[in-house]
């Protein structure tokens, strides 16, 4: 029997196999109970280049306070986030690594609001 986490990262390798084929930059997304995180990975896989989270204290601020971070108007507000930092670092193209995650609620509202913001992928 698997756990949820090894059944979502299973669901996960496939989609980071086919983005490492690409050679371009990924946009990941992982997801829990109360904050939304976003970062932008370089095409080989070995750096960081922007990274955007509910956990960052200008963000709570202003969320307004604990507990806030879980909904969809928060990961809209990390989806233009991550966009304007991705674009300062130079990314304008990304392909997006939903790390198994479904393509629905805050992980899609992340991604429509990081495509609004001037994110191709």
């Amino acid at each position: 029997m698997m756990t949820k986490k090894e059944q979502r990262l299973r669901r996960a390798r496939q989609t980071r196999i086919r983005i490492a084929q690409q050679g371009v930059a990924r946009l990941t997304v992982n997801r829990t109970n109360l904050h939304i995180y976003a970062s932008v990975i370089s095409e080989d896989g070995a750096k960081v280049l922007a990274s955007a989270s509910t956990a960052e204290a200008e963000v709570r601020k202003s969320l307004g306070g604990a507990g806030k971070g879980g909904n969809a108007a928060a990961a809209q507000l990390i989806g233009k986030r991550i966009a304007e930092k991705a674009k300062k670092a130079g990314v304008e193209k990304v392909a997006f690594d939903r790390s198994g995650f479904a393509y629905h609620g805050r992980v899609k509202a992340l991604a429509d609001a990081a495509r609004e913001a001037g994110l191709q992928f």
